[in-house]
């Protein structure tokens, strides 16, 4: 018999001797203990050994920081060259308001700022739209022409500072605004960095802002990939967003393959224009959602790493290294949030937090505490910000680089949920694709019937959230920030002056090419830059497309 067969067969019999022995015996006379399953319901064993890792190759399945397959890490030196940038997700009132958010954040250390759109904007309408009574600037930032755009960065460098911008629909309209900007500033679109969300599929899956149908949307979103990789270089045209698809009740297996899956079809679209993988692959970035379970989260950011690398090289034929890397953004779950008890949830965003910088994260944001009943206050953002930074310069998981690789759990989750994932992916191939599989309506069924098994499974006392259903007290009152009225009468009132103001004709023109590029199916991107620099507003623009492309109706039949 070889050694190490000898040696297994050894280890084998130690494990049934200590379950017997000393485990089970243990378990019995004690009171029951939960069931051993992850947030997403995964069956867990008590113990893992090395035998769990039987056929596991070090150099096959983890390999060195910086080398493929980039389980440890896109960066050879991760976190000793450079710390994630930590990007709280800010927004609300008008522009003037969340400027001052802005200078706030950054003073107190922040490194790149993260814009939240209110729903008006975020659904392609302007503050003075009927529909959009009442919402102004209450979830968000309102942003409705370049007049804003200017304001909400003023006295801020576009040439320093990274912005991330979550717009999905009308994110080439919010982008052409940020770019008309860096030139007021004198600032070269080939200069400025940063990411606009753009992700209209996971919008289709799961939190539903979308506009127009999904394939004049994918049109859009290559003319961003197109544009940028030709004027804009060093910016990030998409974040592909599983973020919003666990939001939605999601497992994180599910996070994970639709995710990447959604990433394919991008690169598919993309090709099909025409253009060359390593022109537009480098750019794209993701966006990942770190939730309560600490192991199957970092092994989730691991296994995301390796498939994609293996889809970049192996489907797509990528020849650039920088294609084949995943560079991912991280936001602490949202959902996982309580309103009972809402300091608990400065403890869950420490442990989601820890998650994503042991999983690789190059970007996070910290929820607050109190954003169950409000958009943050200064002090809870605050919070929020100084727990990114006491992990980072006192927890000491920086000095190690991947200081979980090699754990005999979270490998074996990560071999798991890379192989179930690329399972998912391949039945989405089967299927036609993920805008085929949308129309369908399967992967917002599987959302779905997920969200509803976890709910079940709270109401049921199976899933334990501390402060709702077991360790309840008291309830607690939090202060919260009001956005009144007022901020709206402010916002209405420029608007009004942008539109009285402006060169009419010349925004009619703009908006009148705009149309015919969008009919004639070229790229758009040159058209949006005239018609936002000529002060055309977002619902107008939006209206012009609507003439072209129309509004989709979501499948009911799921």
């Amino acid at each position: 018999m070889a050694k190490n067969e000898t040696a297994d067969d050894d280890l084998k019999s130690a494990c049934r001797r200590w379950k017997d022995t000393v485990y089970g015996p243990a378990r019995a006379a004690g009171p029951s203990g939960p069931e051993l399953t992850t947030v997403s319901g995964r069956r867990l064993k008590e113990l893992y050994t090395p035998l769990d890792l039987n056929g596991w190759d070090y150099r096959r399945d983890a390999g060195f920081p910086g080398e493929p397959p980039y389980v440890r890490g896109i960066q050879p030196t991760m976190y000793h060259g450079k710390l994630w940038t930590m990007r709280q997700f800010s927004g609300f009132g008008n522009p003037e308001d969340t400027n001052r958010r802005y200078k706030y954040l950054l003073s107190h250390g922040q490194t790149g700022l993260s814009v939240a759109f209110h729903l008006p904007t975020l659904m392609g309408i302007d503050s003075d739209h009927p529909l959009a009574r009442g919402e102004v600037g209450k979830c968000g930032v309102a942003v409705d022409s370049l007049a804003d755009m200017e304001i909400l960065f003023d006295g801020i460098p576009l040439d320093r500072i990274t912005t991330s911008m979550t717009i999905n629909a009308p994110a080439a309209v919010l982008w052409a605004m940020y770019i008309a900007v860096a030139e007021k500033q004198g600032v070269s679109p080939r200069v400025i960095s940063g990411t606009i969300q753009n992700d209209i599929l996971k919008e289709y899956i799961a939190q539903k802002t979308f506009i127009f149908p999904p394939e004049p949307s994918m049109k859009l979103i290559v003319d961003t990939f197109e544009h940028g990789a030709r004027e804009v270089p060093r910016w990030n045209t998409i974040s592909i967003s599983g973020y919003h698809i666990r939001e939605a009740g999601a497992t994180a297996l599910q996070e994970l393959a639709f995710t990447l899956r959604d990433g394919i079809e991008y690169v598919e679209w993309a090709r099909r224009r025409g253009l060359d993988v390593d022109e537009f692959a480098p750019r794209l970035s993701y966006f990942f959602n770190a939730h309560n379970d600490f192991f199957e989260e970092i092994a989730k950011f691991r296994a995301a790493r390796k498939i994609w690398a293996e889809v970049m090289r192996d489907r797509f034929k990528a020849k650039n290294p920088r294609s084949w890397w995943l560079r991912f953004h991280t936001q602490t779950s949202g959902v996982s949030l309580t309103a009972q008890q809402p300091y608990n949830n400065v403890v869950r965003v420490a442990i989601q937090a820890l998650a994503a910088v042991l999983g690789g994260t190059q970007s996070l944001h910290t929820n607050s505490l109190d954003e169950t009943y409000a958009l943050p206050s200064e002090e809870a953002v605050t919070i929020a910000l100084r727990t990114q930074q006491i992990i980072a310069h006192e927890s000491g998981v920086i000095n190690s680089l991947d200081p979980l690789g090699g754990s005999y759990l979270v490998e074996r989750l990560t071999c798991d949920l890379a192989g179930e994932a690329r399972d998912l992916i391949r039945k989405i191939d089967d299927m036609g694709g993920m805008v085929k599989a949308i129309e369908l309506g399967w992967p917002q069924k599987e959302v779905a019937d997920s969200a509803f098994w976890y709910q079940k499974a709270v109401e049921r006392g199976e899933k334990i959230l501390v402060g709702v259903n077991a360790f309840a007290g008291e309830h607690e009152t939090i202060p919260i920030l009001e956005v009144d009225e007022s901020a709206a009468r402010r916002q209405l009132e420029r608007l009004k002056t942008v539109r009285s103001s402006r060169n009419g004709t010349r925004a009619r023109e703009t908006l009148d090419d705009l149309r015919k590029a969008a009919s004639d199916g070229v790229n758009v991107m040159p058209f949006l830059l005239r018609a936002v620099k000529a002060y055309a507003t977002l619902g107008e623009i939006i209206e012009t497309f609507k003439d072209v492309y129309g509004e989709y109706q979501e499948p009911a039949d799921f």
